[in-house]
């Protein structure tokens, strides 16, 4: 029996590569009991393009690289991003998210300052060290980031310089960009030429207005409704000299699906690396080649920590199961709760649905103890899979000892 599991991150409690492996943990009982003699286990950690992202890559054989980069702050981090070959995987958050803030790590929260003056320098410069690393594909993963500059920050991590008036090298941050006269592109990386660009984001937003990066996301970034208002007008001055510099790509960038993502880093992204925005679980199950490896599976697992009407909207578990249901696989996910209908469990292609708190019903005991529980359920799948005869003998036998 060849079981496939392919999850992703419990957030705030374990890893996609950590909840595979306590879910192996559990399914391997079935086989050393003897329940099933002939189990083999596939482990594929996925992500939807955000954070696990770079851990998904590494899961599925590339080698793990990392850089001291310029944090959101200005402070030095070290950031990791996967390599294999010519292809990259960056994951921005590493260097410009709000996790690597100052003080995010002992549960601090980002305030204007942070709002107003983050930067993505350090996503620029990672792309950077992915150059050197000889790729000439960069898939960028973003989500969780702290800025809300327009990119402005990778453009100067890449070279460019974003000058005042007076020929001055602009602060780091959004705000700034109200004094941004020119962009001087002389010193823009010579290698992104013949480098392509994948944005992996699912975000839909334009950069500008209502639904752009400021309104919708700024407040989540410590920004007051004053810094939203002048982060939206510096975003929409720095169309403008952009416009000048590049062309009107620049103006129909703004406007595009996804331009808004991570801060108005996918803007950045599309006008000038010309990057192709695609959901991001599409862009994962691809370069883990998650639908060849399906070949000859009994059962696909997959899961993440809330299973609810968001993970219907193009969510790690639905893009599994519906690879699944291509290959003709049978699917079940784990998670730590569930809020979806029979129904919608249904329509979204699971055979079932086993959450933690079926275990235990505490929901904050569930994130404290994840391994354990999922170990538990492991098992349990693993014992339907035995059949009933298995499960009838391991109940009388528990219940021997009880």
């Amino acid at each position: 029996m060849r079981i496939v599991i392919a999850p992703d991150k419990f957030k705030g409690s374990l890893s996609a590569p950590d909840v595979a492996r306590h879910l192996e943990t559990g399914l391997q009982w079935t086989r050393d009991s003897g329940r099933i003699s002939n189990l083999e286990v596939l482990r594929i950690p996925v992500a939807d393009g955000g954070e696990g992202t770079l851990d998904a890559a590494v899961g599925s054989g590339f080698g793990r690289r990392s850089a001291v980069v310029t944090g959101p702050t200005g402070q030095p981090v070290r950031a990791d991003f996967a390599v294999r070959g010519r292809d990259a995987v960056i994951e921005m958050a590493a260097a410009s998210g709000l996790a690597v803030l100052p003080g995010a790590a002992a549960g601090g929260a980002p305030d204007s300052a942070t709002a107003t003056g983050a930067s993505s320098l350090g996503t620029g410069e990672l792309i950077r060290a992915a150059l050197d690393a000889g790729c000439r594909q960069i898939i960028l993963g973003v989500g969780g980031s702290a800025n809300t500059d327009g990119g402005a920050g990778v453009l100067q991590g890449l070279g460019a310089r974003l000058l005042d008036a007076d020929g001055c090298e602009l602060p780091p941050g959004g705000a700034a960009l109200t004094r941004l006269a020119r962009i001087d592109f002389s010193g823009f990386d010579a290698r992104l030429e013949e480098t392509r660009f994948v944005l992996a984001s699912d975000v839909g937003n334009p950069l500008l207005g209502p639904s752009g990066a400021a309104r919708i996301f700024g407040p989540q970034k410590g920004a007051t409704p004053a810094d939203v208002e002048l982060l939206d007008a510096a975003l929409a001055h720095f169309v403008q000299v952009l416009a000048a510099e590049i062309g009107p790509r620049a103006l129909r960038a703004a406007e595009a699906p996804g331009a808004g993502a991570a801060g108005g880093v996918g803007y950045a992204a599309i006008a000038v690396l010309a990057a192709t925005r695609r959901p991001g679980i599409d862009v994962v199950l691809e370069f883990t080649g998650l639908a060849e490896r399906l070949a000859g599976a009994d059962l696909v697992i997959t899961g993440e920590g809330s299973l609810d009407e968001q993970s219907l909207l193009g969510k790690t578990p639905v893009g599994v199961a519906r690879a699944a249901r291509h290959a003709g696989v049978p699917v079940v996910a784990v998670c730590g709760r569930s809020a979806l209908s029979p129904e919608q469990i249904s329509t979204s292609g699971f055979r079932a649905v086993h959450a933690l708190t079926e275990l235990e019903s505490n929901v904050d005991t569930c994130i404290a103890e994840a391994a354990a529980l999922l170990e538990r359920l492991g098992r349990n799948i693993g014992l339907q899979l035995a059949g009933p005869a298995a499960q009838h003998t391991t109940v009388s036998k528990e219940s021997q000892h009880a």
